[in-house]
């Protein structure tokens, strides 16, 4: 987990004005991250809370939504590749080489983040001149940060570093062995209950429309590792959390995406309002999308008596040179300007992790209701009232789908939690291996941490 040794502290502050809808800069440090985190950063509550509006900048910037999203979703089955970038068309085909740039990116820039949130944490607790709410808030939000990044990096490439401390050289070393999986996500979920405890409910009204993370954000990432984790009580009691607030709803599709929608949690908003998504799904018309819709995925949408809304409003046929793309259309803006945020966490995630969790607790008639709040907005009927078990977790998986196709890795990650990833891409994708399921550890990684073990099928 080598660094660069320039990289300190103040990148966490650098073009934080992405997030806000001002364009109020940051402060300058410019100290060594040790004089930094003792220092003038800390000393004042519009100073720290620049700091921690910087890490949201981070996450734009090292695009953390379309790495987690474009190369899972060609990966799974949700996303089509159309370009040919070698680098690329190796997700495509589950052929990852333990060089691919794309791999060793996805590694160093989360470690990157956690890197930045550890030193926010520390130089927070280290500070006794804050206003005791806003601290906690500050600190609930770098460590939501931090568990985010853990989860996608645990789910992505199984057993990783568990780095937690604010040491610059503890990364320059690069001498953490690998941490097991239940060690990683101990340490999410002790980090999302701390973040839930210290966080406001009201959203920051100085940020981005439901720009900054607050007490649900924490719920509801809290909700989807426990249905992770198969602990289905307490994915149920933390959805429902979010799912009792009067403070969300369920817009229809074609108002879904806009950054003033009540199903957003957490959006990443910035001065264009323009996405990756929408620049990297939306083209011209007679122009090939990067990324579109397989034409399975398309052709499985409900169709007999209603068509379901989210293929009227989140799709679109393209034919092109007499070949027919499915383009994505949940975003609708792809450059200038737009009103549209990098939405990291929605309510239709909430309905349907609480419908599979009281599924395997044997509450049917419950997770029926929540699977047709989702099915409702989209124009579709009732789950048929005497479905099964086996019938229901199906249905789930159905929408699940096709609610979040092109969406942040669900579809990957899904197949991969439920282990249904062999059986459903086995007969799609050429020379599929069940060890494809995670992404091999950056080979550079390896070659610089000699504690650092490959994972199997790409040792060579």
């Amino acid at each position: 987990m080598k660094l660069n040794n320039k990289i300190i502290i103040s990148l966490i502050l650098t073009n934080g004005a992405l997030l806000l809808s001002s364009c109020e800069k940051f402060v300058d440090l410019g100290a060594p991250p040790t004089q930094v985190i003792t220092g003038d950063a800390f000393a004042s509550d519009a100073s720290a809370n620049s700091v921690i509006r910087g890490l949201y900048s981070t996450v734009l910037n090292i695009n953390l939504s379309g790495t987690t999203t474009f190369f899972t979703g060609i990966a799974a089955d949700d996303l089509q590749y159309n370009a040919t970038d070698a680098g690329i068309t190796e997700f495509a085909s589950n052929n990852i080489l333990n060089t691919n740039n794309n791999v060793a990116n996805l590694w160093y820039n989360s470690y990157q983040l956690i890197k930045n949130t550890n030193n926010a944490i520390s130089g927070l607790d280290a500070s006794n001149s804050l206003t005791p709410l806003i601290k906690d808030q500050l600190i609930g939000e770098a460590k939501f940060f931090r568990a985010y990044a853990y989860f996608y990096l645990v789910n992505l490439y199984g057993d990783v570093p568990l780095q937690l401390r604010n040491d610059l050289y503890a990364f320059e070393d690069a001498s953490l062995p690998r941490a097991s999986k239940q060690q990683v996500y101990d340490q999410i979920v002790s980090d999302l209950k701390d973040a839930e405890s210290k966080m406001q409910t009201n959203y920051d009204a100085a940020a981005s429309p439901r720009g900054r993370a607050n007490k649900a954000a924490a719920s509801a990432l809290l909700a989807r590792v426990y249905l992770y984790q198969k602990d289905y009580q307490n994915a149920e009691l933390y959805a429902t959390k979010v799912l009792q607030s009067s403070d969300y709803g369920m817009p229809a599709p074609d108002k879904n995406f806009q950054n003033t929608s009540n199903e957003v949690i957490l959006q990443l908003g910035n001065l264009t309002g323009v996405t990756t998504f929408g620049a990297n799904y939306i083209t011209a018309a007679t122009a090939v999308p990067g990324y579109t819709l397989p034409d399975a995925v398309y052709n499985s949408f409900e169709s007999s008596s209603t068509t379901d809304l989210r293929k009227i409003n989140w799709t679109s046929l393209k034919t092109i040179s007499g070949k027919n793309y499915y383009a994505i259309t949940k975003y609708k803006v792809a450059s200038g300007t737009g009103a549209e945020y990098h939405i990291m966490l929605r309510l239709a995630e909430q309905y349907l992790i609480r419908a599979e969790a009281r599924c395997k607790l044997n509450n049917l008639s419950g997770a029926r209701s929540d699977i047709d709040a989702v099915r409702t907005r989209a124009g579709l009927t009732a789950i048929p009232s005497g479905s099964n078990e086996t019938q229901l977790l199906t249905a789930i998986e159905t929408e699940r789908l096709h609610e979040f196709f092109g969406e942040y890795g669900h579809r990957w990650l899904d197949l991969k939690r439920t282990e249904r990833a062999t059986a459903v891409l086995s007969p799609v994708k050429a020379n599929w291996q069940s060890t494809d399921v995670l992404f091999p550890i950056p080979q550079a990684q390896i070659l610089i941490n000699t504690k650092l073990t490959q994972n199997p099928g790409y040792e060579n």
